[in-house]
């Protein structure tokens, strides 16, 4: 167990061996490691260095440890590794099911040590989901899974370009939003990304804007009333409580720079509607990150890549994105004041 007052460092799950997330580990470590935060990577040590020889890192020294303890001793040397076996060798491009219990096994060991403070926070490599469904992986993707490991009804948060989005509905159809969205999951939203803009963002007073769903945020009920029935009410319902919201907004007027100025973070309510103007704004560099589970957890904003998996060429912005931002998320949340003993 790490003492109080040990530096802790961050541990990388491997994602998908035949994507793209392994050889971007290894890039970042070969060529910015001077400016990221010490980072372990749960994966298959054999694996690596096939990887690394195949980008033309032959020589990038890895080493096992044995628990994220021993990472930052190492981390200016040698890439550290927390062994995790594949069950079969891993080809760039080409994904195996019979390695998705290896890809779970590195987010629940990952998991693990946030949970018992061994390491500071996760940050989590491309997984295919298709792959993991076909190995017997019974949720819908990385944040789903994570709830049930570390307990909390999780909420995604998009950093990037100076922006911060969090879509309340997330992998469904079009179609099927409307029907889904729930003046109580907007509500727990807001909450949860208010309350981690001041903890994990060190903002104070955090300032909240929600858009509407429909075109001109329903124009007073002519172009949808999911405004008025479903969004407006859990604005007011999020203000009651003490927090800087205001909305529905049109959702085509939320994200220019001068409106960018007014708030800290946007409630979008549809997948596409946080994500479209993240990407736009910062492509390689925008970051995914899981709120409501009690640890720091950060990912890339990219998937596994197969296409271009194993030819060096991924750019690897959204990783050391991701890095960096965990590391200042992690930061940011010991800086807080100890909970008073109870009585």
């Amino acid at each position: 167990m790490t003492g109080p007052h040990t530096p802790r460092s961050i541990v990388v799950s491997m994602g998908d061996p035949a994507g793209i997330g392994p050889e971007l580990a290894l890039q970042a470590w070969q060529h910015e490691r001077a400016s990221l935060p010490p980072f372990a990577l749960l994966a298959d040590g054999a694996h690596l260095a096939g990887l690394a020889r195949r980008i033309g890192l032959a020589d990038l020294p890895l080493q096992p440890v044995e628990s994220p303890d021993q990472v930052n001793r190492t981390f200016a040397t040698a890439l550290p590794v927390l062994t995790c076996p594949l069950a079969r060798p891993a080809t760039p491009g080409t994904p195996d099911p019979a390695n998705g219990a290896a890809v779970v096994e590195a987010i629940r060991r990952g998991a693990a040590y946030c949970l018992s403070g061994e390491a500071r926070a996760l940050v989590t490599l491309p997984i295919h989901k298709k792959t993991l469904y076909d190995a017997g992986f019974g949720f819908p993707g990385h944040t789903e899974y994570l709830g049930q490991l570390c307990g909390g009804k999780p909420v995604m948060l998009l950093v990037g370009g100076g922006l911060r989005v969090a879509p309340v509905t997330i992998h469904l159809a079009l179609r099927q939003v409307a029907d889904s969205l729930r003046q109580a999951d907007i509500v727990h939203a807001g909450r949860v990304v208010a309350e981690a803009l001041r903890r994990d963002f060190a903002i104070a007073e955090p300032r909240l804007a929600v858009a509407g769903l429909n075109p001109h945020a329903g124009e007073d009920g002519a172009l949808g009333d999911e405004e008025r029935r479903i969004i407006a009410p859990a604005v007011a319902a999020l203000a009651a409580e003490g927090w800087q919201v205001s909305g529905p907004w049109p959702a085509d007027s939320l994200f220019h720079e001068a409106a960018r100025e007014r708030y800290d973070a946007v409630l979008t309510m549809y997948h596409d509607q946080a994500l479209i103007p993240l990407k736009t704004l910062d492509f390689y560099g925008g970051v995914n990150t899981t709120l409501g589970i009690g640890i720091v957890r950060t990912s890339p904003d990219h998937g596994t890549a197969f296409d271009i998996a194993g030819r060096a060429i991924a750019h690897r912005g959204s990783l050391v994105a991701a890095l960096r931002l965990a590391a200042d998320m992690a930061r940011a949340r010991a800086a807080q004041p100890a909970p008073a003993a109870a009585p």
